[in-house]
């Protein structure tokens, strides 16, 4: 293993060992709480242009299952066609694995994607510092290459044009109500709860008009970076809602493209919310939900048009987790009821939209 530091912007460092693929990259510095779930969160595509934490210290122990594809065309273990995030950063890698669902290691599987990892890292302190300072950019740099030293940026750069499909893609085709997904990084799970609830789903571009087709309901996918980056999907979604009562639901991204359409501005919030313990309250209610969640932008309610309310609100720091027409049957959740990995308390969100389309 070749010895690496991890350099914050703020010129902080973390000496760590290669265990993926050994070639520096730069990227923002986020942290996952969760336990469980690696190769769920590598390839969800909201982690793209991210050097991903894991603040769990035991990672790989139960190493990488095989990439196989459904009958629906939907992969089986994993949240898409390849690991998106930049770089994974861990405190204790478990070169042993056992598993009965496993076919490699991790360190195999991200050296085969060409994805570096770090591990010996203090992931304690590295996440207190992100967490009193905010989420930073940050280089992976090889020791013995000190002047192979990357750029990259997060801020202004449209990472859901970068993840989103390129064609139009059916599935279910043929099969119950028609349901328009706008994929701004969508994950598999998203696609199969939809599928498993009866509809025809089709899959468009992110910035694709929409309007003029024939369908019953609109759903709006999860993807990375800024959703302030998208405002050919936010004009869409205004003139679908100019023009139709059609159902809309929206997850993660989904809920900020849909909050801007609806009036409201969007901020960053500090070090966002990734992991499976978020406790979401759903409004009017003492009702809380156990979430899984992955972003780092959040929907300002205060700014949102007067035909709008807040449909749930973090129990942590108050942030917005989803809002709500008052009289069409438009809704969202910020958090991902899909879950893959993490708990499946909120999955009648999907539930509730299928509801809507008879």
């Amino acid at each position: 293993m070749k010895n690496v530091t991890l350099v914050l912007s703020d010129g902080t460092k973390f000496h760590g060992k290669s265990f993926g693929y050994k070639a520096p990259v730069a990227g923002e510095v986020v942290f996952n709480t969760a336990m469980m779930g690696y190769p769920e969160s590598l390839t969800d595509p909201s982690y793209a242009g991210q050097l991903l934490t894991m603040t769990f210290p035991l990672v790989g122990n139960y190493g990488v299952p095989a990439f196989t594809i459904e009958k629906n065309g939907i992969p089986t273990f994993m949240e898409s066609d390849k690991i998106y995030a930049s770089a994974l950063i861990v405190s204790d890698y478990s070169e042993q694995y056992s598993h009965w669902n496993a076919v490699e290691s991790l360190a195999d599987w991200l050296k085969r994607e060409k994805v570096p990892g770090i591990t010996g890292v203090d992931t304690r302190e590295l996440t207190k510092v992100l967490r009193e300072h905010g989420v930073m950019m940050g280089k992976i740099i090889f020791d013995d290459e000190p002047n192979n030293i990357p750029e990259a940026n997060y801020e202004g750069v449209n990472f859901v044009d970068k993840v989103s499909t390129k064609e139009i893609i059916r599935y279910n085709e043929g099969v119950g109500k028609k349901v328009v997904l706008v994929d701004c990084g969508v994950k598999a799970n998203i696609i199969r709860c939809l599928i498993e609830r009866g509809v025809e789903v089709i899959r468009v571009p992110w910035n694709y008009d929409y309007s003029n087709m024939e369908f019953d309901g609109l759903f709006l996918a999860n993807g990375p970076g800024d959703p302030d980056m998208c405002s050919d999907a936010v004009d869409i979604i205004k003139k679908q809602m100019s023009a139709s009562r059609k159902p809309i639901c929206g997850i993660c991204m989904g809920n900020q493209l849909l909050g801007k359409a609806a009036g409201a501005s969007i901020y960053k919030l500090k070090y966002g919310h990734r992991g499976h313990n978020q406790p979401v309250r759903l409004v009017g209610t003492d009702k809380c939900f156990v979430t899984s969640q992955n972003h780092g932008y959040a929907v300002d309610t205060t700014t949102l048009g007067n035909e709008w309310k807040e449909l749930f609100v973090n129990m942590n720091d108050g942030s917005n987790e989803g809002i709500c027409h008052k009289e069409n049957p438009w809704f969202s959740s910020q958090f991902h009821p899909e879950a893959c990995s993490g708990p499946v308390d909120t999955e009648f969100m999907f539930d509730k939209f299928i509801e809507k389309l008879k």
